[in-house]
């Protein structure tokens, strides 16, 4: 079966997310070589760019199950970067036809509780995961799985009826997974075992940094892997703060 990663990459008005996506890129071969890698990009979406005047490409998320050229897929937000081989996610999460990270870590590699960003989940009493780092294969129940995404962004209005949350909140990646994971079964969607399956998440509350971007107050070193504060990086680092990408593609240039 052909397995491989691939990243959603959808440039907005302030951000280059293909820029982000191709430093992603790099991380990935640095460490896995021979890794198969796909940057999906706006003009390749099979049902086209749902948003073309928006800048809020979340919408176009679920396209990524039919945009994989692969049986087994890691889906990967771009802005982050992999400091070392992470190709065992793919036969540690084989028995899975879905499978989201629910773990998250500070730069130091501890896991983290920090609930500051997730009072939807917690209103709501859904799944608390993370969609930067989706392993799913190609199955009636991953299928399934990402047509629940696209109702939920299709019918976002109809879904904050009955939710727990403010008038006015946008419909994310996160909220619309935690959704479809419920839905489809969070022992089915999710593992608790598995906790190498998680990421480091730069926000400031998980990290106690001042404000949210860390890369005025961390030293970061670009070293083989990347080092913050002397802590050699273990697990993909969802780096937040996306002009850090360009830093990452001018060490690797």
């Amino acid at each position: 079966m052909s397995k491989g990663f691939v990243i959603m990459a959808q440039n907005t008005v302030s951000t280059d997310y293909i820029a982000c996506a191709k430093a992603l890129e790099n991380s990935i071969k640095c460490v896995m070589p021979e890794a198969n890698v796909t940057i999906v990009t706006p003009d390749m979406l099979p049902y086209g760019d749902l948003a073309p005047h928006s800048d809020w490409k979340l919408v176009n998320d679920w396209q990524v199950y039919e945009s994989s050229p692969y049986d087994e897929t890691i889906k990967l937000e771009a802005d982050m970067y992999i400091p070392q081989d992470i190709m065992y996610y793919f036969d540690a999460l084989a028995s899975f036809d879905v499978c989201v990270c629910s773990h998250i870590r500070n730069y130091k590699g501890k896991l983290s509780d920090v609930k500051a960003y997730r009072q939807f989940i917690y209103d709501n009493k859904l799944p608390d995961v993370y969609n930067a780092i989706t392993y799913f294969k190609k199955s009636d129940f991953a299928s399934k799985f990402y047509a629940i995404v696209r109702d939920v962004f299709e019918h976002w209005d109809e879904y904050k009826g009955i939710l727990i949350c403010n008038v006015n909140e946008q419909v994310t990646t996160d909220w619309a997974y935690s959704i479809a994971c419920h839905i489809m079964g969070e022992e089915l969607t999710t593992t608790r075992i598995m906790k190498q399956f998680s990421m480091v998440h730069m926000k400031q509350y998980i990290n106690d940094t001042f404000t949210e971007d860390w890369t005025k107050e961390l030293v970061y070193e670009f070293t083989n892997p990347l080092k913050i504060q002397s802590f050699p990086q273990q697990y993909p680092l969802h780096y937040h703060i996306k002009d850090f990408g360009s830093k990452l593609n001018d060490h690797y240039r």
